[in-house]
């Protein structure tokens, strides 16, 4: 993967769409089908050609895009007359923290790997978001990530929280967003580069919405 600054923005996407998908559970208890489907599609695809493959594409990041142009810009408000998500920023450079302490620690990353390629091999019998398939990777990420800490304490509905299979979805969406944070370091990502390219990051983004566009 080449380290350019179109990579860079399209992992800073898939990073915030996982936390865009971490937040409607915590506060809807629903999930986009489609940003879990290509969360987990992100852990378990080989070999893509381009980054954006593991996501189906720029279009499958379209959410993303979003998302990352109103993080980073100056208004505090969406489109839609919603204030900026200061929890999925939080949610956001947590993961970015995460995934540097996982990189420095090689026995659990290995464990990491081995049990993305122990959960491939049951695509054969599963689809990507099976309960199964989201049990088995949820299960990776308490074995693994929650191990190294600090862990990610999200905020939203009790009621939502406390629910075994959302629960499971969450710890398999921020599973895709270290996913994705090591994608972004593997561009050139950089805490620099987030904070004196916010510029460039959102003009790449604008583009890449462009040409997102379904008619």
């Amino acid at each position: 993967m080449q380290a350019n600054n179109r990579n860079r923005t399209l992992a800073l996407a898939a990073l915030f769409q996982s936390v865009e998908g971490v937040n409607q559970i915590a506060t809807t208890g629903q999930v986009n089908t489609e940003l879990l489907t290509q969360g987990v599609n992100s852990l378990l695809m080989e070999s893509p050609n381009e980054l954006e493959d593991l996501y189906g594409g720029i279009t499958g990041l379209k959410t993303g895009l979003e998302v990352l142009l109103h993080q980073l810009g100056a208004a505090r408000l969406t489109p839609e007359g919603k204030p900026k998500n200061l929890e999925a920023t939080r949610y956001a450079v947590n993961l970015l923290y995460l995934e540097k302490k996982l990189t420095n620690d090689q026995t659990t990353f290995r464990t990491v790997l081995q049990g993305i390629e122990s959960a491939q091999q049951q695509l054969e019998f599963f689809p990507l978001t099976h309960p199964n398939m989201v049990a088995r990777l949820a299960e990776l990420y308490t074995q693994t990530i929650s191990k190294i800490g600090p862990r990610i304490i999200i905020k939203g509905e009790q009621q939502h929280l406390a629910n075994p299979d959302n629960a499971a979805k969450i710890r398999v969406l921020l599973l895709a967003g270290i996913r994705a944070a090591l994608l972004w370091r593997q561009a050139g990502g950089d805490r620099w580069k987030l904070l004196f390219s916010r510029g460039k990051l959102q003009a790449e983004a604008h583009q890449l919405l462009k040409s997102a566009k379904t008619w």
